[in-house]
C-alpha cells in the first residue's frame, strides 16, 4: 500500500508562529500555495494556516494582518499523519477531521505535506470520492 512519504510534497516551508499574517500571506504568494504549516521556535508544528484563515479570521474580522501573529491562528493540536502511514489512514484522518491537507511528520520533524489531490492521484478509488464528499459537507 502507498504511504504518505511516497505521495507527499517534500520540503514544506513553515511560517514561524511569531511571524505576522502579512508575512505568511507573502510567503504563500511567493510559493504558490494556499496553506502553510505554523512552526514554533521549538521546531514543533503548532498548526496550519490557510489562505481562508487569513481572509475570514483576520481581514474579514477587521484585524491588521501586520499585527496578528500566525501562531494566534493555530487552533489546538495540529492534525498530522505519520510519514509511513498508509493511504487509507490518510483518507480516514482527512475525513474524520474534515481537512484537505495534512502535515507529514517523521518523529517530531515536519517532512512534507500531503493533500487530498496527492492521495487522489495515488489511489484512483471511490474511497477518495467518499472522503471528498465528507470534507465538502462541512
Amino acid at each position: 500500500m502507498t504511504t504518505a512519504r511516497e505521495i507527499m510534497t517534500e520540503g514544506a516551508e513553515c511560517v514561524g508562529e511569531q511571524e505576522s499574517v502579512l508575512e505568511a500571506a507573502e510567503k504563500m504568494t511567493r510559493l504558490g500555495v494556499g496553506a502553510l504549516p505554523i512552526c514554533g521556535t521549538d521546531d514543533r508544528l503548532k498548526g496550519v494556516l490557510t489562505d481562508r484563515d487569513i481572509v475570514v479570521k483576520v481581514l474579514g474580522a477587521g484585524k491588521d494582518p501586520q499585527q496578528v501573529k500566525a501562531g494566534e491562528l493555530a487552533q489546538g493540536e495540529a492534525v498530522t499523519i505519520g510519514a509511513d502511514d498508509e493511504a487509507n489512514e490518510i483518507l480516514r484522518t482527512m475525513g474524520s477531521h474534515q481537512v484537505r491537507r495534512l502535515p507529514v511528520i517523521d518523529g517530531h520533524r515536519l517532512v512534507g505535506i500531503v493533500a487530498l489531490a496527492d492521495v487522489a492521484r495515488a489511489l484512483p478509488d471511490a474511497k477518495v470520492g467518499d472522503v471528498l464528499e465528507a470534507i465538502s459537507a462541512a
